[in-house]
């Protein structure tokens, strides 16, 4: 290494599995490390560029204003038309793992020669999405550390982690229907963990599946890797972290990143979405009652079925409360759910609701007149939803999202789990419970965690100190 690039700050390459909840707060993270002197290199699929572009113009402006960032365009190896959402996300996430080695590969080690008069140093940390174990036999192959990167709750992590042993003690396959049956091999989770709140990989009748199997490896993958960031607070998620820190030391818990970024920069933070978002529900909400609108949206992937779209439409309606209700474009299978709505359906929406493709969520959270969050249980929803003081109903997909409404429900007593039904008549009562019933206990509970939450990342914090630590980590691996 020459005296000139000694001068240079530490150079990172960033790869986030290709999704928006991935991309989105890998992105904040790779903001975050800029604004504290580090050069990154952050990879994205030409797909997830377009979108970037297409739809969070001022990102590319933005990220340009760090002469140390730069954006590298891969393809994750699917068709243009390809949805890459519902039961498509199994596909991508073994297109991109095939596509992506080989040009990561190449990349690295070509680095040198391409950035030898560059201003740049050579690569000399890798951080990666949990998701992406590829990165660590590159890494390994090359000779560059790897970090790491959780975009999922440390319970999703650990619930994970334990599948072995979950699989040792006969707890997966389940035997039988009951749904209900507690979970005793995931230390930490004792009394309150059942079958149905496991992540929805583990409802297989066969511990052989694909799947599962992919996501348990890439999982038991992490002890080879230098560390591992999560987006998530020690005050949070504490007892799982003290036992996912027995059997990985180098935990660097940063989070809540979205609300992290905003407290380091003095600049407005951009939006990173990949939809176009509806600014006229802004414009609505300004005109309701404080605490009178439930938000409702199920995230970028989600999918629902006609009938279940019927059941939430009629359950919001006859709740008689005010809703502010996200439908995108392509989350609906079957184009003919419209045809179904009843006069009455029609009326009650128009009265007391509002419907758009996409929101600009965080501002939306932190409206004053948002009472309630109906949610997938996604993580990012789920820390904006933390961060904003704003009680939840949980009905999640797939994925993190079943252990997540768990915890929102039964640890955190953040709000109401009303996981694996869509009933019209629950969901209106579900409604009324969380915005009449129950809602100042909720409240009182979610005002207390937000508190919680930025004291983490303010200065002297546990999350502010983390992230201080982690860029003084990149800097020693030079």
């Amino acid at each position: 290494m020459d005296e000139q690039e000694t001068e240079l700050p530490p150079h990172v390459l960033i790869i986030p599995y290709p999704a928006q909840g991935h991309v989105n707060p890998m992105l904040k993270l790779a903001e975050l490390l800029c604004h504290g002197g580090i050069h990154v290199t952050f990879i994205v699929t030409d797909y997830i560029h377009g979108r970037l572009l297409r739809h969070s113009t001022i990102v590319q402006s933005h990220l340009a204003s760090y002469s140390g960032f730069r954006f590298e365009i891969i393809s994750d190896g699917l068709p243009k038309d390809d949805p890459r959402s519902g039961d498509k996300v199994g596909e991508l996430f073994r297109s991109f793992r095939v596509t992506a080695k080989p040009l990561l590969r190449e990349l690295l080690r070509s680095d040198p020669v391409r950035d030898s008069d560059s201003g740049r140093k050579r690569i000399s940390c890798i951080i990666a999405d949990g998701a992406m174990s590829i990165a660590t036999d590159v890494g390994e192959e090359i000779g560059i550390p790897v970090i790491f990167f959780r975009t999922t709750s440390a319970c999703y992590f650990w619930a994970f982690f334990c599948g072995p042993k979950l699989i040792e003690s006969g707890e997966i396959p389940f035997q039988g229907n009951d749904m209900d049956v507690p979970i005793k091999s995931i230390p930490g989770t004792d009394g309150f963990l059942r079958r149905r709140d496991l992540p929805s990989y583990y409802r297989v009748s066969d511990v052989a599946d694909q799947n599962l199997q992919a996501i348990m490896s890439e999982t038991l993958q992490t002890t080879r890797a230098r560390g591992m960031i999560i987006n998530t607070f020690d005050e949070l998620e504490g007892p799982i972290l003290a036992e996912a820190r027995l059997q990985c030391p180098q935990i660097y818990t940063v989070g809540p990143l979205h609300a992290h970024l905003k407290v380091r920069l003095t600049s407005k933070v951009t939006s990173n979405s990949l939809w176009e978002e509806d600014m006229t529900c802004m414009t609505w909400l300004d005109v309701q009652p404080a605490k009178s609108v439930i938000y409702v949206s199920f995230g970028s992937i989600t999918m629902m079925t006609n009938d279940q779209v019927m059941e939430f439409w009629h359950g919001l309606v006859n709740s008689g409360k005010r809703f502010l209700w996200v439908i995108r474009p392509d989350s609906v299978i079957g184009k003919d759910w419209e045809k179904h709505l009843s006069t009455e359906i029609l009326k009650g929406t128009k009265e007391r609701g509002c419907i758009v493709g996409w929101a600009p969520q965080e501002e939306v959270l932190v409206h004053k007149s948002i009472g309630g969050f109906l949610t997938h249980s996604g993580w990012n929803s789920t820390l904006e939803s933390i961060v904003a003081g704003v009680p939840m109903i949980c009905w999640p997909y797939f994925g993190d999202q079943q252990i997540n409404s768990r915890f929102v429900g039964e640890v955190w007593k953040l709000g109401l789990d009303m996981k694996d039904t869509c009933d019209r008549v629950i969901i209106e009562k579900t409604v009324r419970d969380l915005m009449d019933g129950k809602g100042e206990e909720f409240q009182e509970s979610s005002d207390q965690m937000a508190k919680l939450a930025k004291k983490a990342i303010t200065e002297g914090g546990s999350s502010y100190c983390n992230l201080d630590c982690l860029i003084r980590d990149i800097r020693l691996m030079v």
